[in-house]
C-alpha cells in the first residue's frame, strides 16, 4: 500500500485517497466524464460562466474546464469538496465519480453515466458556432506543404 500511495499528499477521512491501481481505470474514464457532464450542466443551469464557478469555489478555472472537458484528468479533492458545496450534493458520491475512490455501490456511477448520455444536447448550432467549427475544419482539412 505505500508503494501505491507515492506522490499523494497525506490525508485522512475524506481527504485520503483509496489508491487505483492503473489497470482498474477503464471505468473511471465513464464515470469522470459522467462527473464533467454534471459539473457543466449544474453550472450551466444556475446561468455560472466557468468564471464565476470558478470565484465562488475558489478553484483554478483550468482544473474547472479539466474537469468539464478531459476524462483523464484527476480532480483535487479540494476542488470536489467545492463543488459538492455549491452544487449541495455528495462529496462522497463526487470523489466516487471522479475515481479518487472506489463506490461500494456502484448503482449512482451508472446512473450518472446514463444521465450524462441522456443529457448530451442535440440542439443545432448557431451560426456563430458553425462558423467557428467551419474555420477549424479549413484548418485542421490543409495539407501540409501547403
Amino acid at each position: 500500500m505505500a508503494h501505491l500511495e507515492i506522490g499523494h499528499e497525506v490525508g485522512a477521512g475524506l481527504t485520503a485517497i483509496d489508491p487505483v491501481p492503473d489497470e482498474d481505470t477503464e471505468g473511471s474514464d465513464e464515470s469522470r466524464l459522467a462527473l464533467g457532464r454534471f459539473v457543466s450542466l449544474a453550472r450551466r443551469g444556475r446561468g455560472m460562466s466557468i468564471d464565476t464557478l470558478a470565484e465562488l469555489t475558489e478553484v483554478d478555472v483550468g482544473e474547472l474546464l479539466s474537469i468539464e472537458r478531459d476524462a483523464h484528468h484527476l480532480p483535487d479533492t479540494r476542488t470536489l469538496y467545492q463543488l459538492a458545496q455549491i452544487f449541495g450534493v455528495s462529496q462522497h458520491k463526487l470523489m466516487g465519480l471522479s475515481g479518487l475512490t472506489r463506490p461500494k455501490d456502484l448503482k449512482y456511477v451508472d446512473e450518472a453515466i446514463r444521465y450524462a448520455a441522456l443529457s448530451e444536447s442535440v440542439a443545432r448550432l448557431t451560426k456563430e458556432e458553425q462558423a467557428a467549427l467551419d474555420g477549424l475544419i479549413a484548418v485542421l482539412s490543409e495539407r501540409k506543404g501547403k
